[in-house]
């Protein structure tokens, strides 16, 4: 457990300086993904599952959903679909593949040999015991942070809201030009036929 504990450390140091120092988005994803598995194992050498398992859960998985969401909701065009393409080119996924399969080989091992079950720590951690941390000694820690979490819901409501108000706004004086700009090229259409017959009896008076 301790090489497995070892092993999941370095490859999370390494994994997050890629991410601090990347300079594409997609890459650096990549790389906090694999970040976020390898401190996973970490939590599961130290004989933590349940802490482990709320790591590729909570974050790996919210990471990524949080990506497919981002993908979606932005305009993708052909440039943009290109550039998505050359992002992603073999020389981009060939390290995060690497280091991941280091911790495969490394979970692979470990349960093979059947040495998971002594950990680092000596003594497994439950959930049962995390909870029992959480709204015990930690009860005003678990509760501020709650608040502070319901505060940030609420900030981003908001938010989402202006901007939902303001594109209508925009919306409404687009329309409302719109229309003036259709009423004024139907007002001379109108006027041409009173100017023509305007026309015409002026030349009949004058030929009178």
């Amino acid at each position: 457990m301790q090489i497995a504990f070892y092993l999941s450390g370095l490859v999370a140091i390494l994994a997050t300086l890629r991410v601090v120092t990347g300079t594409h988005p997609v890459h650096a994803l990549l790389y906090l993904i694999v970040s976020l598995i390898a401190v996973a194992m970490v939590f599961f050498a130290l004989g933590a599952p349940f802490a482990g398992a709320l790591e590729i859960i909570v974050y790996a998985g919210a990471i990524m959903v949080l990506f497919v969401f981002v993908v979606m909701m932005l305009n993708l065009g052909e440039s943009a679909v290109e550039q998505e393409r050359a992002w992603l080119q073999p020389k981009a996924w060939v390290g995060p593949a690497v280091l991941t399969a280091v911790l495969l080989i490394v979970m692979i091992v470990t349960l093979v040999s059947g040495d998971y079950s002594g950990t680092i720590s000596g003594e497994t951690l439950t959930a049962k015991m995390v909870g029992i941390s959480l709204f015990g000694p930690y009860l005003v820690i678990v509760e501020l942070a709650a608040m502070l979490l319901l505060a940030a819901l609420v900030a981003a409501s908001h938010l989402g809201r202006s901007d939902a108000h303001d594109e209508a706004d925009l919306a409404r004086d687009r329309q409302r030009e719109l229309s003036e700009q259709a009423q004024a090229s139907a007002r001379p259409a109108r006027e041409t036929p009173i100017d023509a017959s305007q026309d015409t009896r002026s030349t009949q008076e004058g030929k009178a």
